[in-house]
Protein backbone atom coordinates (compact mmCIF):
# COMPACT_ATOMS: atom_id res chain seq x y z
CA UNK A 1 0.00 0.00 0.00
CA UNK A 2 2.83 2.40 0.95
CA UNK A 3 4.62 1.65 -2.33
CA UNK A 4 1.43 2.49 -4.27
CA UNK A 5 1.12 5.86 -2.46
CA UNK A 6 4.76 6.70 -3.19
CA UNK A 7 4.31 5.82 -6.85
CA UNK A 8 1.15 7.96 -6.99
CA UNK A 9 2.96 10.98 -5.46
CA UNK A 10 5.87 10.59 -7.86
CA UNK A 11 3.50 10.35 -10.81
CA UNK A 12 1.64 13.51 -9.76
CA UNK A 13 4.94 15.37 -9.19
CA UNK A 14 6.28 14.36 -12.58
CA UNK A 15 3.04 15.61 -14.14
CA UNK A 16 2.92 18.94 -12.29
CA UNK A 17 6.53 20.04 -12.88
CA UNK A 18 6.28 20.11 -16.69
CA UNK A 19 2.78 21.63 -16.35
CA UNK A 20 4.17 24.63 -14.41
CA UNK A 21 7.04 24.94 -16.87
CA UNK A 22 4.55 24.80 -19.72
CA UNK A 23 2.55 27.70 -18.25
CA UNK A 24 5.70 29.82 -18.06
CA UNK A 25 6.64 28.85 -21.60
CA UNK A 26 3.19 29.76 -22.91
CA UNK A 27 3.35 33.08 -21.05
CA UNK A 28 6.76 33.79 -22.53
CA UNK A 29 5.54 32.89 -26.02
CA UNK A 30 2.54 35.21 -25.78
CA UNK A 31 4.82 38.02 -24.58
CA UNK A 32 7.13 37.59 -27.58
CA UNK A 33 4.16 37.40 -29.95
CA UNK A 34 2.60 40.61 -28.62
CA UNK A 35 5.89 42.54 -28.43
CA UNK A 36 5.58 43.85 -31.99
CA UNK A 37 8.45 46.36 -31.85
CA UNK A 38 10.73 43.88 -30.01
CA UNK A 39 11.72 46.31 -27.24
CA UNK A 40 11.18 43.69 -24.51
CA UNK A 41 8.18 45.48 -23.04
CA UNK A 42 4.49 45.72 -23.87
CA UNK A 43 2.57 48.94 -24.34
CA UNK A 44 -1.21 48.91 -24.04
CA UNK A 45 -1.54 49.32 -27.82
CA UNK A 46 0.43 46.11 -28.39
CA UNK A 47 -1.98 44.02 -26.34
CA UNK A 48 -4.93 42.19 -27.90
CA UNK A 49 -8.26 43.89 -27.19
CA UNK A 50 -9.29 41.23 -24.65
CA UNK A 51 -6.11 41.82 -22.61
CA UNK A 52 -6.10 45.63 -22.64
CA UNK A 53 -8.61 45.81 -19.77
CA UNK A 54 -6.00 44.20 -17.48
CA UNK A 55 -3.15 46.54 -18.43
CA UNK A 56 -3.04 48.58 -15.21
CA UNK A 57 -3.39 45.45 -13.07
CA UNK A 58 -0.35 43.89 -14.74
CA UNK A 59 1.77 47.06 -14.83
CA UNK A 60 2.74 46.80 -11.14
CA UNK A 61 5.32 49.60 -11.16
CA UNK A 62 3.00 51.91 -13.14
CA UNK A 63 5.68 52.90 -15.67
CA UNK A 64 3.33 52.60 -18.65
CA UNK A 65 4.74 49.28 -19.87
CA UNK A 66 4.49 45.59 -18.97
CA UNK A 67 7.76 43.73 -18.47
CA UNK A 68 8.18 39.99 -19.03
CA UNK A 69 8.39 39.51 -15.25
CA UNK A 70 5.11 41.37 -14.70
CA UNK A 71 3.46 39.41 -17.53
CA UNK A 72 4.46 36.02 -16.12
CA UNK A 73 3.67 37.07 -12.53
CA UNK A 74 0.14 38.15 -13.48
CA UNK A 75 -0.61 34.97 -15.41
CA UNK A 76 0.83 32.78 -12.65
CA UNK A 77 -1.20 34.61 -10.01
CA UNK A 78 -4.32 34.35 -12.17
CA UNK A 79 -3.85 30.60 -12.57
CA UNK A 80 -3.37 30.08 -8.83
CA UNK A 81 -6.05 32.53 -7.68
CA UNK A 82 -7.86 31.31 -4.61
CA UNK A 83 -5.04 29.04 -3.49
CA UNK A 84 -4.14 31.33 -0.59
CA UNK A 85 -6.41 29.66 1.95
CA UNK A 86 -4.60 31.23 4.92
CA UNK A 87 -5.93 34.73 4.16
CA UNK A 88 -9.22 36.38 4.99
CA UNK A 89 -9.97 39.28 2.61
CA UNK A 90 -12.68 41.87 3.26
CA UNK A 91 -13.25 44.08 0.22
CA UNK A 92 -14.44 47.65 -0.31
CA UNK A 93 -14.72 49.06 3.19
CA UNK A 94 -15.75 52.72 2.94
CA UNK A 95 -13.28 54.61 5.10
CA UNK A 96 -14.84 58.01 4.30
CA UNK A 97 -18.34 56.67 5.03
CA UNK A 98 -19.63 57.55 1.58
CA UNK A 99 -20.31 55.75 -1.70
CA UNK A 100 -17.20 56.83 -3.63
CA UNK A 101 -15.44 53.59 -4.71
CA UNK A 102 -12.11 55.42 -4.74
CA UNK A 103 -12.44 56.00 -0.99
CA UNK A 104 -12.42 52.35 -0.01
CA UNK A 105 -9.92 49.86 1.34
CA UNK A 106 -9.50 46.09 1.52
CA UNK A 107 -8.41 44.30 4.66
CA UNK A 108 -6.15 41.25 4.29
CA UNK A 109 -6.04 39.31 7.53
CA UNK A 110 -4.59 36.00 8.67
CA UNK A 111 -7.39 33.48 9.13
CA UNK A 112 -8.02 32.73 12.78
CA UNK A 113 -6.50 36.01 13.95
CA UNK A 114 -6.96 36.15 17.73
CA UNK A 115 -8.27 39.49 18.93
CA UNK A 116 -6.48 38.92 22.24
CA UNK A 117 -3.12 39.07 20.48
CA UNK A 118 -3.26 42.13 18.24
CA UNK A 119 -0.63 42.20 15.48
CA UNK A 120 0.85 45.21 13.67
CA UNK A 121 -0.96 46.46 10.56
CA UNK A 122 0.80 47.23 7.25
CA UNK A 123 -1.05 49.49 4.80
CA UNK A 124 -0.24 49.50 1.07
CA UNK A 125 -0.80 52.72 -0.95
CA UNK A 126 -0.59 52.34 -4.72
CA UNK A 127 1.33 54.37 -7.29
CA UNK A 128 0.37 55.53 -10.77
CA UNK A 129 1.39 59.18 -10.93
CA UNK A 130 -1.62 60.12 -8.74
CA UNK A 131 -3.76 59.64 -11.87
CA UNK A 132 -3.83 55.85 -12.35
CA UNK A 133 -3.85 52.67 -10.28
CA UNK A 134 -5.94 51.30 -7.43
CA UNK A 135 -5.80 49.18 -4.29
CA UNK A 136 -5.70 45.91 -6.24
CA UNK A 137 -1.93 46.22 -6.63
CA UNK A 138 -1.58 45.60 -2.90
CA UNK A 139 -2.99 42.10 -3.44
CA UNK A 140 0.06 41.03 -5.46
CA UNK A 141 1.61 37.96 -3.78
CA UNK A 142 4.88 39.80 -3.04
CA UNK A 143 3.13 42.70 -1.31
CA UNK A 144 0.57 42.56 1.52
CA UNK A 145 -0.16 38.79 1.26
CA UNK A 146 3.55 38.03 1.75
CA UNK A 147 3.52 39.96 5.04
CA UNK A 148 0.24 38.52 6.29
CA UNK A 149 1.35 34.97 5.49
CA UNK A 150 4.12 35.30 8.09
CA UNK A 151 1.39 35.29 10.75
CA UNK A 152 2.94 38.38 12.32
CA UNK A 153 0.98 41.08 10.45
CA UNK A 154 -2.45 42.15 9.29
CA UNK A 155 -2.71 44.15 6.09
CA UNK A 156 -4.76 46.72 4.23
CA UNK A 157 -4.61 48.20 0.75
CA UNK A 158 -6.42 51.41 -0.13
CA UNK A 159 -7.53 53.52 -3.06
CA UNK A 160 -7.73 57.30 -3.05
CA UNK A 161 -9.15 59.97 -5.33
CA UNK A 162 -7.01 60.46 -8.43
CA UNK A 163 -5.98 63.83 -9.83
CA UNK A 164 -8.59 63.60 -12.61
CA UNK A 165 -11.29 63.63 -9.94
CA UNK A 166 -9.81 65.94 -7.30
CA UNK A 167 -6.56 67.88 -6.96
CA UNK A 168 -4.20 68.11 -3.99
CA UNK A 169 -4.65 67.85 -1.01
CA UNK A 170 -7.55 65.43 -1.64
CA UNK A 171 -5.13 62.50 -1.94
CA UNK A 172 -3.51 62.95 1.47
CA UNK A 173 -6.91 63.75 3.03
CA UNK A 174 -8.09 60.34 1.80
CA UNK A 175 -5.04 58.52 3.13
CA UNK A 176 -5.32 60.16 6.54
CA UNK A 177 -9.04 59.37 6.70
CA UNK A 178 -8.21 55.74 5.92
CA UNK A 179 -5.64 55.58 8.75
CA UNK A 180 -8.15 57.08 11.19
CA UNK A 181 -10.81 54.55 10.08
CA UNK A 182 -8.35 51.69 10.49
CA UNK A 183 -7.49 52.80 14.01
CA UNK A 184 -11.13 53.19 15.02
CA UNK A 185 -11.91 49.65 13.80
CA UNK A 186 -8.78 47.91 15.08
CA UNK A 187 -10.46 46.04 17.94
CA UNK A 188 -13.13 44.73 15.60
CA UNK A 189 -10.60 43.10 13.27
CA UNK A 190 -7.80 42.21 15.70
CA UNK A 191 -4.78 44.35 14.78
CA UNK A 192 -2.94 46.91 16.89
CA UNK A 193 -3.97 50.54 16.23
CA UNK A 194 -0.72 51.74 17.79
CA UNK A 195 1.49 49.70 15.46
CA UNK A 196 0.83 50.76 11.88
CA UNK A 197 3.33 50.82 9.01
CA UNK A 198 2.63 52.34 5.60
CA UNK A 199 4.23 51.09 2.39
CA UNK A 200 3.86 52.59 -1.07
CA UNK A 201 5.52 52.86 -4.45
CA UNK A 202 6.08 55.94 -6.64
CA UNK A 203 3.08 58.24 -6.04
CA UNK A 204 2.20 55.87 -3.20
CA UNK A 205 5.74 56.34 -1.86
CA UNK A 206 5.09 60.08 -1.85
CA UNK A 207 1.81 59.61 0.05
CA UNK A 208 3.26 57.29 2.71
CA UNK A 209 6.11 59.77 3.16
CA UNK A 210 3.56 62.54 3.67
CA UNK A 211 1.78 60.40 6.26
CA UNK A 212 5.07 59.93 8.07
CA UNK A 213 5.97 63.62 8.17
CA UNK A 214 2.66 65.52 8.58
CA UNK A 215 0.83 64.15 11.60
CA UNK A 216 -1.37 66.82 13.22
CA UNK A 217 -0.83 69.19 10.30
CA UNK A 218 -4.15 71.05 10.26
CA UNK A 219 -3.85 71.94 6.56
CA UNK A 220 -3.42 68.32 5.53
CA UNK A 221 -5.53 66.28 7.97
CA UNK A 222 -8.85 66.99 6.28
CA UNK A 223 -12.26 66.33 7.82
CA UNK A 224 -13.29 63.15 6.02
CA UNK A 225 -15.02 60.31 7.80
CA UNK A 226 -16.51 59.82 11.23
CA UNK A 227 -13.33 59.28 13.23
CA UNK A 228 -11.75 62.70 13.66
CA UNK A 229 -11.03 61.75 17.27
CA UNK A 230 -8.31 59.42 15.95
CA UNK A 231 -4.87 60.59 14.85
CA UNK A 232 -3.35 59.78 11.45
CA UNK A 233 0.04 58.94 12.97
CA UNK A 234 1.97 55.90 11.75
CA UNK A 235 4.90 54.08 13.32
CA UNK A 236 7.01 53.14 10.26
CA UNK A 237 7.29 54.09 6.58
CA UNK A 238 8.49 51.97 3.65
CA UNK A 239 9.08 54.30 0.72
CA UNK A 240 9.52 52.70 -2.70
CA UNK A 241 10.98 55.42 -4.99
CA UNK A 242 8.52 58.16 -4.06
CA UNK A 243 8.93 61.86 -4.95
CA UNK A 244 9.96 63.97 -1.95
CA UNK A 245 10.81 67.42 -3.38
CA UNK A 246 8.49 68.15 -6.30
CA UNK A 247 10.15 71.41 -7.32
CA UNK A 248 13.54 69.69 -7.75
CA UNK A 249 12.47 66.77 -9.90
CA UNK A 250 13.48 68.45 -13.17
CA UNK A 251 17.02 69.10 -11.85
CA UNK A 252 18.03 65.51 -12.58
CA UNK A 253 17.77 63.19 -15.62
CA UNK A 254 14.23 61.97 -16.28
CA UNK A 255 11.95 60.93 -19.13
CA UNK A 256 9.35 63.41 -17.89
CA UNK A 257 9.30 67.20 -17.98
CA UNK A 258 8.04 67.52 -14.42
CA UNK A 259 7.54 71.27 -14.76
CA UNK A 260 5.23 70.93 -17.77
CA UNK A 261 1.57 71.83 -17.39
CA UNK A 262 0.52 68.22 -18.04
CA UNK A 263 3.13 66.43 -15.92
CA UNK A 264 1.84 64.09 -13.20
CA UNK A 265 2.95 66.60 -10.56
CA UNK A 266 1.22 69.54 -12.28
CA UNK A 267 -1.96 67.50 -12.75
CA UNK A 268 -1.83 66.63 -9.05
CA UNK A 269 -1.56 70.28 -8.04
CA UNK A 270 -3.94 71.65 -10.67
CA UNK A 271 -1.35 74.07 -12.15
CA UNK A 272 2.25 73.97 -13.52
CA UNK A 273 4.26 73.31 -10.38
CA UNK A 274 6.74 76.19 -10.79
CA UNK A 275 3.94 78.79 -10.84
CA UNK A 276 2.90 78.54 -7.18
CA UNK A 277 5.96 77.23 -5.39
CA UNK A 278 4.71 77.61 -1.83
CA UNK A 279 1.71 75.39 -2.57
CA UNK A 280 3.98 72.76 -4.12
CA UNK A 281 6.32 72.85 -1.14
CA UNK A 282 3.35 72.00 1.06
CA UNK A 283 2.90 68.85 -1.05
CA UNK A 284 6.58 67.84 -0.69
CA UNK A 285 7.46 65.48 2.20
CA UNK A 286 10.96 66.92 2.58
CA UNK A 287 9.46 70.26 3.64
CA UNK A 288 7.75 68.64 6.64
CA UNK A 289 10.67 66.66 8.09
CA UNK A 290 10.98 66.95 11.87
CA UNK A 291 12.41 64.97 14.75
CA UNK A 292 8.91 63.60 15.42
CA UNK A 293 8.83 61.51 12.22
CA UNK A 294 8.73 57.69 12.58
CA UNK A 295 11.50 55.43 11.21
CA UNK A 296 11.83 55.30 7.41
CA UNK A 297 13.35 52.93 4.89
CA UNK A 298 13.73 54.07 1.27
CA UNK A 299 14.30 51.97 -1.86
CA UNK A 300 15.39 53.63 -5.10
CA UNK A 301 17.13 52.68 -8.34
CA UNK A 302 19.97 54.88 -9.58
CA UNK A 303 18.64 54.67 -13.16
CA UNK A 304 15.03 55.53 -12.36
CA UNK A 305 13.89 57.68 -15.30
CA UNK A 306 10.51 58.64 -13.84
CA UNK A 307 11.38 59.66 -10.26
CA UNK A 308 15.09 60.57 -10.03
CA UNK A 309 17.15 58.70 -7.42
CA UNK A 310 18.12 62.09 -5.97
CA UNK A 311 14.60 62.37 -4.49
CA UNK A 312 15.14 59.54 -2.01
CA UNK A 313 18.76 60.50 -1.36
CA UNK A 314 18.01 64.05 -0.19
CA UNK A 315 14.93 62.95 1.76
CA UNK A 316 16.95 60.29 3.60
CA UNK A 317 19.64 62.85 4.40
CA UNK A 318 17.06 65.36 5.70
CA UNK A 319 15.57 62.75 8.04
CA UNK A 320 18.99 61.74 9.36
CA UNK A 321 19.84 65.40 10.00
CA UNK A 322 16.75 65.66 12.24
CA UNK A 323 17.73 62.53 14.17
CA UNK A 324 15.13 60.27 12.57
CA UNK A 325 16.06 56.63 11.98
CA UNK A 326 16.31 56.25 8.21
CA UNK A 327 17.86 53.67 5.87
CA UNK A 328 18.45 53.99 2.13
CA UNK A 329 18.60 50.91 -0.09
CA UNK A 330 20.27 52.00 -3.32
CA UNK A 331 19.71 49.69 -6.29
CA UNK A 332 22.64 50.33 -8.60
CA UNK A 333 21.40 50.37 -12.18
CA UNK A 334 17.81 49.86 -11.04
CA UNK A 335 14.83 51.56 -12.69
CA UNK A 336 11.33 52.51 -11.57
CA UNK A 337 10.54 49.21 -9.84
CA UNK A 338 11.82 46.92 -7.11
CA UNK A 339 12.51 43.18 -7.36
CA UNK A 340 9.75 41.02 -5.87
CA UNK A 341 12.28 39.24 -3.64
CA UNK A 342 12.97 42.47 -1.74
CA UNK A 343 9.80 41.87 0.28
CA UNK A 344 11.23 38.76 1.92
CA UNK A 345 14.83 39.92 1.85
CA UNK A 346 14.45 43.49 3.16
CA UNK A 347 10.90 44.73 3.84
CA UNK A 348 9.83 41.97 6.24
CA UNK A 349 13.15 42.05 8.17
CA UNK A 350 12.81 45.83 8.49
CA UNK A 351 9.26 45.59 9.86
CA UNK A 352 10.24 42.71 12.14
CA UNK A 353 12.99 44.92 13.56
CA UNK A 354 10.63 47.85 14.13
CA UNK A 355 7.71 45.92 15.64
CA UNK A 356 9.30 42.78 17.11
CA UNK A 357 12.82 43.91 17.95
CA UNK A 358 14.53 41.42 15.64
CA UNK A 359 18.19 42.31 15.09
CA UNK A 360 18.42 41.84 11.31
CA UNK A 361 17.59 45.46 10.48
CA UNK A 362 18.57 46.39 6.89
CA UNK A 363 20.92 49.37 7.08
CA UNK A 364 22.09 51.63 4.25
CA UNK A 365 23.37 49.47 1.42
CA UNK A 366 24.00 49.39 -2.30
CA UNK A 367 22.59 46.41 -4.18
CA UNK A 368 23.30 45.68 -7.83
CA UNK A 369 20.17 45.53 -9.94
CA UNK A 370 19.27 41.90 -10.80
Amino acid sequence: MKKQKILLILTISLFLVPLVAQKKTLAHKSFIKWDKNKDSKLSISELPVFAQKNFHRVDHNNNGFISLTEHISFLSNKNTKGSNSTLKIIHNLAYAENENPRQTLDLILPKGLKKTKAVPLVVWIHGGGWKNGDKKTGHSPNRIPALVNTGRYAGATLSYRLSGEAIWPAQIHDCKAAIRWLKANANKFGYNPDEIAVWGSSAGGHLVSMLGTTVNNNNLEGTLGNHLDQTSSVQAVVNYYGPSALLEMNDHPSNIDHNAHDSPESQLMGFPIQEFKNNVKQASPIQHVSSHAPPFIHFHGTHDTLVPYHQSKIFHQALIKKGVKSSLITVEGGGHSMPAQFTQKLVIPYLDHIFYGFKNNPNDQIIQSP
